[in-house]
């Protein structure tokens, strides 16, 4: 099985493992016990990752807060701003986010507040699958509460322009929340100069331990305040109660060292060469296959992210051919759900193009030779496609 779906989730780092593994037999003690060493050992293990990850973010450790993972970090930070109103709000967010957000939004919607979606650039615009900053500054009003935006989008690789967006917000004094999943470890990130206000993010993106992530919550200058979620011992300062999950925790710090080190080296140059090569090698086989979301040359889209149609195919035939290639038809949490994606129906596409794509993850284990043999077994897989008349 060759692995290309890592947006869906990444393998474990073997460093990562080897970092986590004394939290197991060693460095096992709680660290909420700090009563004694174990505890306090552990207590010193969370401490060391929350400065690591917020060095990674330019935050400060006490800006951190450890959750299970991104969608409930997404919960966190949504239902924790909208929660402190004493009368319903105003959100904006937009079409093409995770359902992680999405689904908290209409919550609230359902509760009373007014909510804006807003679109993004049709397939064929020169921005599409971006939300135009202009717009949503538009779209704010004396009662938005929250602006709600991805980093980086899951399904076609989309950069937003959060740092137009984060201006606007900033101008304001709007909230503003970005859903980092897919961007945290791939692209260099700044919440400082985007102007970010609470970030979410999650582990098992980049190459870390599934079932935990985290949450940036601004506190210098305009302090930032959440209801709490999770009520229980008072752990993270009342935010999120609850033990700590001290080997994820660690995994989590060291996969983001390791990011980082990547990020300056040339493994984004690489990344970027296996996705070009396997677009190229399926055109060859197969025609010119129409590319979902920004130009694969573009710097606002995620070099290891491939997103595309296989005209006159259909992408739940071809998998099931190409079974030796582990690949999506859209987000993890949507793909078993019998709609098409709502992401590519927001670019403009009609449910026969939505249903011929593919989604694409590039990866650090990822070798030219897997690429190559990827590419052809796809391309095999079309042609017998055809021959059949699907």
């Amino acid at each position: 099985m060759i692995y290309l779906d890592n947006h869906a989730t990444t393998r474990v780092d073997p460093r990562v493992v080897q970092a986590m593994t004394p939290t197991f037999d060693l460095n096992y003690g709680n660290a909420g016990s700090v009563t004694h060493t174990h505890g306090m050992d552990a207590w010193e293990l969370v401490e060391s990752a929350a400065e690591n990850i917020s060095d990674f973010i330019n935050a400060s450790p006490d800006e951190i807060v450890f959750t299970s993972g991104a969608t409930e970090s997404n919960n966190l930070a949504i239902r924790g701003v909208c929660e402190r109103r004493k009368t319903p709000g105003h959100i904006v967010t937009s079409q093409v986010e995770h359902k992680a957000v999405l689904d908290p939004v209409a919550r609230f919607e359902k509760l009373g507040f007014s909510v804006t979606r807003l679109p993004v650039g049709r397939f064929d615009s020169g921005a599409p699958g971006r939300v135009c900053p202009e717009q949503l500054a538009d779209a704010l009003t004396d009662q938005t509460a929250l602006v709600s935006v991805m980093l980086g989008n899951n399904e076609i690789g989309t950069l937003q322009d959060i740092a137009a967006i984060g201006e606007i917000c900033a101008q304001r004094s709007i909230l503003l929340h970005t859903d980092a999943t897919q961007a945290m470890g791939k692209i260099p990130i700044d919440v400082e100069a985007l102007k970010i206000d609470l970030m979410s993010f999650s582990a098992h993106k980049f190459y870390g331990p599934k079932g935990v992530g985290g949450l940036y919550v601004r506190q210098r200058g305009k302090r930032v305040r959440l209801n709490s979620q999770i009520d229980g011992g008072g752990q993270q300062a009342g935010i999120r109660s609850g033990t700590l999950n001290v080997p994820g925790i660690v995994g989590m710090s060291r996969a983001i060292d390791l990011c980082s080190v990547e990020l300056c080296g040339d493994d984004p140059d690489r990344l970027r060469g296996l996705r070009d090569l396997l677009y190229e090698r399926l055109c060859e086989g197969l025609g010119e296959l129409p590319v979902n979301g920004l130009a694969l040359s573009s710097a606002d889209r995620l070099g290891c992210n491939l997103n595309c149609r296989f005209p006159g195919l259909n992408a739940s035939s071809l998998m099931t051919i190409a079974d030796t290639i582990a690949v999506s038809s859209g987000s993890a949490c949507t793909s078993a759900e019998p709609e098409p994606s709502h992401v590519l129906r927001a670019l403009g596409l009609d449910e026969d193009a939505v249903h011929c794509s593919l989604r694409f993850g590039i990866g650090r284990f990822n070798t030219p030779t897997e690429i190559i043999e990827a590419a052809d077994c796809l391309v095999s897989a079309g042609k017998e496609l055809r021959g059949l008349g699907d």
